[in-house]
């Protein structure tokens, strides 16, 4: 991995730290337990106003380090009523087996990527859900053009997992902050997933676990327990079974909190700024099949276009858009030879830029027992250019680029005066390292692709110079100018990995980069710029929550993307997971809500 370049400074660089704004109490040391008393602070601004700490929020409990499966027992899960006999004697005789398994499991330490000791340790560890907390106390001024809601998605596992956990796996919640001038709430609550619901019916986790239990001969066993279990009613994967905790877009009328393994569900923000969850949602009976967390809103005609994997059948891959209306329009099958990991794609003025890369799905090697997500050393890695209104996939161009693996893209643009695609995404190597343990190190590079359409051809080079490169990931560009061409993009320093010490604003051109860090202990997440009103592309102001590992509080910074200075800080009355994407809704949008 690059090393961090917290301490380095160069004339490439405008670094600096950005200051806490720190309440008149003092801060206690935080227990190592999360187990943690309340207390109270002085507001920054706010005159008479007691607020409760982060401190105040447990998590909820995650296992100590070696993890250690326990029994089911009758105190782990409940029995519905509604079952008859043979459901409740086939529910016993499933858990016998699962007891079973988890037994031989537990002779077997777990990876890093599927331990839940490592992968929800610290502030990667769930929250309970907030009900709206208004008159938060602010720091600074908020800037006037900010009004509206942050939303934010992430993994918080309801329950406890009994088994395997990666950070991925988790239950999908949403983080809401509204702003009304220096007014501002804070909500948290979880998007009533198909999988959650019934979950917390049954008073355990019991479907499987995509990424930390599905590996080898044991997932192949958990998967035979999940069917039988479907078998008999004791469960329905019929209405989907994804988690919805990754993505989140507002379009036509709704947030959509998304994952790559099922539909959408539609999240709505009420009045006085909390969540509730509507549905998943099919875009009235129109979309049959999953869709990925990043679909793409074109700022130009208003349009969604989105793609959807399958790993088991074909076609394994497919495009489709809607129309700003709501509108879809046929799936476009893609051909590929085997199922390969999308989780992210691009869109232009023109075309949809479709990675095909080393990260596929193989079934089979669970039989070998291993894991069913690998990377594939003999498949070339290539880009699909096809355009936006294609009725078919004739006219789709491949282009090879080896050794690439991006797992986000975050813009592209064409170059007409020399026949060139021209992508901007964060490499990573090795390519499968999120997924499976790895003694190379991590390193995410933000890289130019170029995509030449008349030769075939591919060229890619690292933007930031090699002394000054540091891990880049979760981040996007002026999404005004998404699919035309940006000079500036707002990303996460992922030092020390997978923690955000800070900002890099880059320039996309000159490689120059401004980088702010959080400070000792500090780290945030994925930065989301909302830009202003104005033609000037880096004019506009980040958003991002940071959370404070030594008293244990988080908070939501606001940063001026111009000077990189920071304008206000929200103190928030509940600590905020590391979690992934967000987006802003404004208070038009707000106000035209479906």
């Amino acid at each position: 991995m690059a090393s961090s370049s917290s301490t380095t400074t160069s004339h490439f660089y405008r670094t600096h730290v950005i200051p806490s704004c720190s309440s008149s109490s003092s801060s206690k040391n935080y227990r190592t337990a999360h187990n943690f008393p309340s207390r109270t602070i002085r507001p920054c601004i706010r005159k008479a106003s007691v607020v409760e700490s982060a401190l105040h929020s447990p998590s909820v409990p995650f296992p100590k380090h070696p993890y250690h499966s326990h029994e089911i027992t009758k105190e782990d899960k409940a029995i519905p009523q509604k079952w008859n006999l043979l459901q409740k004697a086939a529910a016993s005789a499933l858990d016998m087996v699962e007891n079973d398994l988890l037994s031989l499991e537990s002779k077997h330490p777990l990876a890093k990527t599927s331990d839940p000791a490592v992968q929800i340790a610290g502030n990667f560890a769930p929250v309970p859900e907030q009900s709206v907390r208004h008159n938060l106390p602010v720091c600074g001024t908020i800037p006037d053009h900010i009004a509206g809601v942050y939303v934010r998605n992430g993994a918080n596992p309801l329950f406890e997992p009994t088994a395997g956990h990666h950070l991925f796996d988790g239950d999908g919640m949403v983080h809401a902050v509204t702003i009304n001038g220096n007014s501002v709430s804070y909500a948290c609550k979880y998007t009533e997933t198909e999988r959650l619901v019934q979950e917390r019916d049954l008073g355990r986790p019991v479907f499987p676990k995509a990424i930390g239990e599905l590996h080898g001969h044991s997932g192949i066993a958990r998967l035979a327990l999940f069917y039988a279990r479907g078998l008999f009613g004791l469960v329905d994967q019929s209405h989907g079974i994804g988690v919805a905790n990754a993505g989140l877009v507002y379009f036509n009328g709704r947030l959509l909190a998304m994952s790559e393994d099922d539909l959408p569900y539609h999240v709505r923000v009420k009045s006085a700024g909390d969540l509730e969850t509507i549905g998943r949602f099919d875009f009235d009976s129109q979309l049959q099949s999953t869709m990925i967390a990043h679909p793409k809103l074109d700022p130009v005609s208003g349009e969604l276009f989105a793609l959807s994997y399958d790993v088991i059948k074909k076609p394994y891959l497919k495009y489709f858009r809607f129309s700003k209306d709501g509108e879809k329009s046929d799936d476009v099958e893609i051909p590929l030879e085997i199922p390969t990991m999308t989780h992210d794609f691009a869109i232009t003025e023109n075309f949809v830029v479709i990675p095909d890369q080393q990260v596929v799905f193989k079934l089979q090697e669970m039989i070998k027992g291993g894991s069913p997500v690998m990377y594939d050393k003999n498949k070339m890695s290539r880009f699909g250019i096809l355009p936006k209104y294609a009725k078919d996939s004739s006219d789709i161009i491949w282009v090879e680029s080896p050794e690439t693996f991006c797992f986000h893209l975050w813009n592209a643009w064409e170059e007409p005066e020399s026949d060139e695609i021209v992508i901007i995404g964060s490499c990573m190597t090795p390519p499968d390292s999120i997924f499976n343990e790895s003694d190379e190190s991590l390193e995410s590079v933000l890289s130019e692709i170029r995509l030449n359409l008349k030769t075939g051809k591919s060229t890619r080079r690292a933007i930031m110079k090699p002394s000054e490169q540091v891990n880049i990931e979760v981040g996007m560009v002026n999404r005004k100018l998404l699919g035309r061409k940006t000079r500036y993009a707002y990303f996460a320093i992922a030092e020390p990995w997978p923690k955000v010490s800070g900002i890099a604003k880059i320039d996309l051109l000159t490689g120059e980069s401004q980088n702010v860090y959080y400070g000792d202990k500090r780290y945030g997440g994925e930065p989301f710029f909302l830009p202003s009103d104005s033609d000037q592309e880096d004019e506009g102001y980040i958003m991002a929550f940071v959370h404070d590992e030594k008293t244990w509080k988080s908070e939501l910074q606001i940063i001026n993307a111009v000077s990189m200075e920071l304008e206000a800080t929200v103190k928030l009355p509940s600590r905020v997971p590391y979690g992934f994407h967000g987006t802003f809704i404004s208070s038009e949008e707000l106000a035209q809500q479906v």
